[in-house]
């Protein structure tokens, strides 16, 4: 398949599988890619990872080209490709979503603390902070008083965490590590919001503020190159049990790289806690039975099946 008809089966299929019901805007726009050779044309001059929809959206919204039709956005990238192209070739899909945190905490809650906790892809850190948000899972009463609320749905026989994790030390690895304190890189996580997301961009305006006030330790670096893991692991502070988690990164990271990193962290004197497709790796034990979604697992056991973003959380 050609780098053009890649990108337009891409896009062709964000359209119709991934934007309806999140954001119209998205979806006109995908829509048009689809069917327009010249902006095809442009847009395959990318890498494959960096010509995503959510990349490309995101970095033409950051570089000002509005949340107009399809004819606006696309006379805004054949006016300034090359800068479209140069942004997009030094990012990557860097979702930072709080919400995460929601199940992060329900299988935090099964952990000794105090918690050393580490996050492989961390973006700006935005799920290094499970103890400094509020949460509602389904309709028990709020636990926590941050100035941040995650709200989750529980489906089936799941029961809420009835404490916060006591976090005493955080620290985050991604190849580019964003700053919560530099405008550009708030610019940026905010702007991987899709149009209309309202209430999301919210939350993670709020979290940045957090994130800000105290920003964790920030290492950049690829995590599932060896020694990373192992050196912020023994910089941990003795007595808290350390915690890698890994909630979403996994399919972002090529195959070979995949299978080290778990390796990794099965050799390491850590726990592990993670939110992948069932499919995505071979780590579960035991095995997920039957067709299954995103599953929340503690050292590969699989706890509950979840939205990807945090948004539910079901029974197994």
């Amino acid at each position: 398949m050609s780098d053009v008809d890649d990108t337009r089966a891409r896009y062709a299929r964000f359209a119709s599988d991934e934007a309806p019901g999140r954001s119209e805007v998205y979806r006109q726009w995908a829509e048009g890619v689809a069917a327009d050779e010249e902006i095809l044309a442009i847009l395959a001059r990318l890498p494959s990872p960096h010509r995503q929809p959510p990349v490309v959206f995101a970095v033409t919204r950051m570089l000002g080209s509005g949340e107009g039709s399809y004819a606006e956005w696309a006379r805004f990238v054949r006016n300034n490709a090359e800068q479209v192209l140069a942004e997009c070739r030094d990012r990557s899909t860097q979702t930072n979503e709080p919400l995460r945190c929601a199940p992060l905490t329900l299988a935090l809650a099964r952990v000794r603390g105090p918690i050393a906790l580490i996050e492989v892809g961390a973006s700006a850190g935005l799920c290094l902070y499970p103890d400094r948000y509020t949460y509602r899972y389904g309709d028990t009463a709020a636990l926590g008083s941050g100035g941040v609320e995650l709200v989750t749905e529980l489906r089936g026989d799941v029961s809420a965490p009835t404490r916060l994790p006591e976090i005493v030390w955080r620290a985050g690895v991604d190849v580019q590590p964003r700053d919560a304190r530099d405008p550009r890189d708030r610019a940026w996580i905010s702007g991987l919001v899709w149009p209309g997301e309202t209430e999301r961009a919210r939350r993670i305006d709020a979290a940045l503020d957090i994130a800000a006030a105290d920003p964790p330790l920030m290492v950049a670096a690829d995590a599932s190159e060896p020694g990373v893991l192992e050196d912020l692991v023994g910089r941990a502070p003795s007595g808290a049990t350390v915690v890698i988690t890994t909630p979403g990164v996994l399919p972002h990271i090529p195959r070979a790289e995949r299978a080290r990193l778990i390796r990794t962290i099965a050799d390491l004197p850590a726990r592990w806690i993670t939110i992948d497709h069932a499919s995505l790796h071979d780590a579960w034990d035991p095995a997920p039975e039957g067709e299954r979604g995103f599953l929340l697992a503690l050292d590969g056991r699989p706890l509950a099946e979840v939205d990807p973003l945090g948004g539910w959380i079901a029974a197994l």
